[in-house]
Order: C-alpha cells, then structure tokens, then sequence
C-alpha cells in the first residue's frame, strides 16, 4: 500500500508558515498563497491550508477574480466549506470596502490665521499643556491632527521622534507644531524656541517639513512663522 504524504501544518518549518513569516518580514514579504491561507486558517485531514490556498488560486486563476467569486464557486473547491466559504467572502468585500475609501482630511490650510483660529477653537482653556500636530499632504490638507503629549500646568516634553513617527505612518509631507499655554499668555518661552528648533532640524534631515509653531494662549495665538521666529 502505498504511504501517504503527511499534510499537517506542523511539518513545515516553523519559520516557513505563513504567520510566522508575516509576523517576522511583515504581510508585504508574503505571497498571494501565503496571505490566503492566513485567511483560511486551517487544513483538513486530506490538505494543510497552504496546499488548500494554492488549489483556491489555481482554480481561479486570477486575483481579479476573487471580485465576483460567488460562495457556491468557492464550496466547489476542495477544502473549501460554507464557514471558509463566508469568511472569504467577508474579506473580500472588507478589502473592496477598504479600497473604495478616501483619506479622512480635517481642512485645508489657507494660512497661519487660519490655522491659530482652528487651533484656538481646539486648545483654548485647557488646563494643562498639550503638544499637537498637524500633519498635512502636499496640498496642506490636514490628514491627522494628533496630540502627542500632555504635561503638567506649565511644562511639557515631547521628543522629536514621536513626531516624525506619526509623519511617516500617515505619509505627512509637512507638519505644524501646536502647544497651549495654560497660563493664557502666548509669549514663547526659551524652551518653546530650543524645542522648536530640535523639531526643525529632525524635519530637515528626514525631508519631512515643519512649517510653522503655534503657541495658543487664551483666545489668542502666536505663530513662530508669522513672527520670523523660526
């Protein structure tokens, strides 16, 4: 009697399966079977999963076609049943979704003015001191305002690297530093400029501009740029 070749998971090296390879290289280092078999999650008792992935793209034969796939063609499969089946479906229509979506934008910024207003309308009266930024694209539409930090009554700490982390996971091209002072004035202190300038010159080396501070007091704003401060 001829033996069996043993399909389970378990038998490919660790460091070969899809999630492992996902988790150490990231989703843009696997293949299209890879990232399916993710999806399918396990075998059965005749397939793993990852010779189950390459049957379903082999019989579809185009990614393109996994748009119009209906349920009933993915049941014919082999490996495939209704709850693989549904929550292929479920992706499918998640990533379409997904595509179909635009960036969320907050404004675009015409001016220093019109930042300091919108920013009054965001700071002004808070009792302790935040640090924000906005980050904007190439056309200077906001794509993420974030608060970066939230300090004590009057100081405030904030490292440059939390700032550009956030630039590059948005795909920011400029960014507008923002902080409040409490006390209601809007006169930037030496800790304001030295900040700024680390800020500043972090942004030069990475390519990621920084165009201007904002210092918010009470109903009123400052804005480092306007005033030739930075």
């Amino acid at each position: 009697m001829e033996k069996k070749t043993p399909t389970n998971i378990q038998l490919i090296p660790i460091d070969d399966r899809p999630r492992e390879r996902m988790e150490n290289y990231g989703p843009q280092a696997l293949a299209d079977h890879e990232l399916l078999a993710i999806l399918l999650r396990t075998g059965t008792r005749e397939q793993n999963v990852v010779d189950i992935s390459l049957g379903v793209l082999k019989e579809l034969e185009h990614l393109y076609h996994f748009r119009h796939v209906s349920m009933q063609e993915l049941m014919e499969i082999p490996g495939i049943g209704r709850v693989k089946a549904i929550e292929l479906l479920a992706a499918i229509e998640f990533g379409k979704r997904i595509a179909r979506s635009s960036q969320v934008k907050e404004g675009t910024v015409l001016s220093s003015s019109w930042v300091g207003n919108y920013l009054i309308k965001e700071m002004s009266g808070l009792t302790q001191e935040h640090v924000l930024a906005l980050y904007l694209n190439t056309k200077n539409e906001i794509i993420k305002k974030e608060t970066l930090f939230i300090g004590s009554l009057n100081t405030s700490v904030a490292h440059p690297r939390e700032i550009f982390k956030a630039a590059v996971r948005y795909s920011a091209a400029r960014i507008i530093l923002a902080h409040n002072h409490p006390s209601g004035s809007v006169e930037p202190s030496e800790a304001d400029f030295g900040f700024t300038r680390r800020v500043v010159d972090s942004g030069e080396m990475i390519g990621i501009e920084v165009i201007d501070h904002i210092i918010v007091g009470e109903n009123e704003y400052l804005s480092l740029r306007e005033e030739g401060l930075m």
